[in-house]
């Protein structure tokens, strides 16, 4: 009888240990698998830094000065299809200059200020100003080559670039 338990026993803990094993080394390739899919794409986020300024014309220029590339994913990504004369259209392009993602960047000639008057109540005035300096967060695409900064055009889907950044 106790050799019947104790058998019992040596069975239990025989497939207990052997369970285990297997549990680890299982465990052990999905981390390694996880951690090499990882490196391949890690997401990154660029950023860009421009000056922009009104020009005798009335046109626009836009000057490159900075960028940084940093890991990283964001949070919100800027959607927004919908703009204003005025407006920048930012678009992140291929090897070929096809668009593979843009947006609306509002002009950054037109600031937007809140103040309290003397009447202790909120009001909101717009500066325009000759010149400035803006930047451009987002997330950058894997296929990204360039990213182009034009004029928001509403009426025809003309996208003369202002301004084209090699990223790479």
């Amino acid at each position: 009888m106790k050799n019947s338990v104790k058998h019992k026993k040596l069975n239990f803990l025989i497939t207990v240990l052997t369970f285990v094993l297997l549990l680890m080394s299982c465990g052990v390739n999905k981390n390694s698998s996880i951690s090499e899919a990882s490196i391949e794409s890690t997401p990154k986020i660029i950023f860009l830094n421009y000056s922009i300024k009104k020009t005798p014309n009335n046109s626009r220029n836009i000057e490159f000065l900075s960028k940084k590339v940093s890991d990283g994913k964001l949070k919100e990504i800027n959607t927004e299809k919908n703009g204003d004369l005025g407006d920048l259209v930012c678009a992140q392009l291929d090897k070929k200059s096809n668009i593979l993602q843009h947006f609306v960047v509002k002009n950054p000639l037109k600031k937007h200020i809140e103040y309290i008057d003397d009447s202790k109540s909120f009001q909101r005035k717009q500066i325009d100003l000759e010149n400035t300096q803006f930047t451009i967060r987002l997330q950058l695409l894997s296929a990204t080559k360039y990213i182009s900064i034009s004029n928001f055009d509403a009426e025809n889907n003309n996208l003369n670039p202002l301004i084209q950044t090699k990223v790479n």
